[in-house]
C-alpha cells in the first residue's frame, strides 16, 4: 500500500512514517497543509491518503473533497483527535472512507489499515455505530416526512379534538399517534393501527414531547386527556 500523510504538526508525521516504513507499508509523500495534501495526492497517485482534520492553509475537509472530485479512487481516512459526532458526519459526507483516532495504539491502527486492503472500512471502535445510528435517524426523518406529506395530500378533515392538539404546534398524524399512545396502545400497535412503522412511531412521539415540553407517558396521558383526545385519567367510562 502506498500512503501519503497529511498533517500539520511534524512530530506525528515523522512517528507515522516510522511506525508504517516499519511494517511493510510504503509512504510515498508528506504534506503538512490541505492544499499541499491535494498537489501531492493528484501527483503521486497513492493508494491511501491519511488526513488530518485540522491544518492550515487548506482543511481536511475541503482537501478530501478537492481530491475526491478529481480522484475518486484515491482513498481517504481521516486520522485526528476529534471524536464529535458533527467531524465524523462531515468527513463521511466530504468522502472519507474512514475515520481514527490518533488515540488509538499502533497495533490497532496498522490492523485498520490491514482491514482497509481486504475491503473493511476503518473506524475507531464505537464510531461506526455512531454513523449507523445517524443513518437510521435520517431514514426515520425520511419517513416521517413522507408520512406528514401524505397527510397534506390526503386533506384529511380535522375535528374540533385534533384542532386543539395542534393548536400547540402538532400535525394531524402526530394527533393520532398521541391519541393512541394515551389510549394504551404500545409503540407496534399503533404502527399497525396507523400502518407506520415502529421506529416512524417513536419517532413522532419523541417530537410529540419535545413540541409540549413533556418528558413521561403519565404527562402525555393527561394532556391528551385534558385536549379530549382520550378520557381524562380517573374518568368514569
Amino acid at each position: 500500500m502506498r500512503v501519503l500523510l497529511a498533517d500539520d504538526h511534524q512530530l506525528i508525521v515523522e512517528g507515522l512514517s516510522n511506525l508504517l516504513r516499519t511494517n511493510g507499508i510504503d509512504v510515498v509523500g508528506i504534506a503538512l497543509n490541505g492544499r499541499v495534501a491535494v498537489e501531492k495526492a493528484l501527483a503521486l497517485e497513492p493508494d491511501l491518503v491519511l488526513m488530518d482534520l485540522r491544518m492550515p492553509v487548506c482543511d481536511g475537509l475541503t482537501a478530501t473533497r478537492l481530491i475526491r472530485a478529481q480522484r475518486p479512487d484515491i482513498r481517504i481516512v481521516m486520522l485526528t483527535t476529534s471524536a464529535e459526532d458533527e467531524d465524523l458526519f462531515a468527513s463521511i459526507q466530504s468522502g472519507a472512507c474512514g475515520y481514527l483516532l490518533k488515540s488509538m495504539s499502533g497495533t490497532a491502527f496498522i490492523d485498520a489499515l490491514r482491514g482497509l486492503e481486504e475491503g473493511v472500512p476503518p473506524f475507531s471502535p464505537g464510531l461506526a455505530y455512531h454513523l449507523l445510528s445517524e443513518f437510521a435517524r435520517l431514514a426515520a426523518d425520511a419517513d416521517a416526512r413522507a408520512d406528514m406529506s401524505a397527510d397534506t395530500a390526503a386533506g384529511a378533515q380535522e375535528d374540533s379534538t385534533a384542532s386543539s392538539a395542534e393548536a400547540d404546534g402538532l400535525t394531524a398524524r402526530q394527533t393520532s399517534v398521541l391519541q393512541l399512545v394515551a389510549s394504551g396502545m404500545t409503540y407496534k400497535e399503533v404502527g399497525r393501527e396507523l400502518a407506520l412503522s415502529e421506529r416512524t412511531v417513536r419517532y413522532h412521539m419523541a417530537e410529540i414531547m419535545a413540541r409540549l415540553h413533556l418528558e413521561h407517558r403519565s404527562q402525555v396521558i393527561a394532556y391528551a386527556g385534558t385536549v379530549g383526545l382520550v378520557a381524562p385519567p380517573g374518568a368514569e367510562s
